[in-house]
């Protein structure tokens, strides 16, 4: 068996020590968003389309309310179960809780999503 170079461990431990304090703070903290994905909005004379850089989050399990008029687009990414022991070399996609607001132009919209290019699209038909 091969000695665990130090360097390895220590990321893999501070890993642990952050998923661990995450779990602590969604349990007995607020609920705060910590990161923002970047997005795109464009509109037509039918729709808005807005496109959110969420590469490898299910678009189901992202939440969309609109509320006073603004839309609220909330999640959370993780890293999957079978890659919490995996030796990480680089990681730059941002993990946790994440929320982005969106003020709207007044109107009543009809909120569809699905997936295009590694983004999740939210279709909001006017009405």
């Amino acid at each position: 068996m091969q000695p665990k170079n130090p360097f390895d461990w220590m990321l893999s431990e501070a890993l642990d020590q952050l998923t661990r304090a995450e779990r602590l703070r969604q349990q007995f903290g607020r609920q705060e968003a910590c990161w923002e994905p970047p997005i795109d909005v464009l509109e037509t004379e039918h729709e808005l389309l807005i496109l959110v850089a969420l590469p490898g989050v299910n678009p189901d399990n992202v939440e969309t309310v609109i509320h006073d008029g603004v839309l609220v687009i909330s999640g959370q990414r993780t890293l999957p179960p079978e890659l919490r022991n995996a030796r990480i070399h680089r990681l730059e996609l941002p993990q946790g809780r994440f929320e982005r607001r969106i003020a709207l132009p007044l109107g009543r919209y009809a909120i569809s999503r699905f997936v295009m290019d590694g983004c999740v699209a939210l279709r909001l038909a006017k009405s």
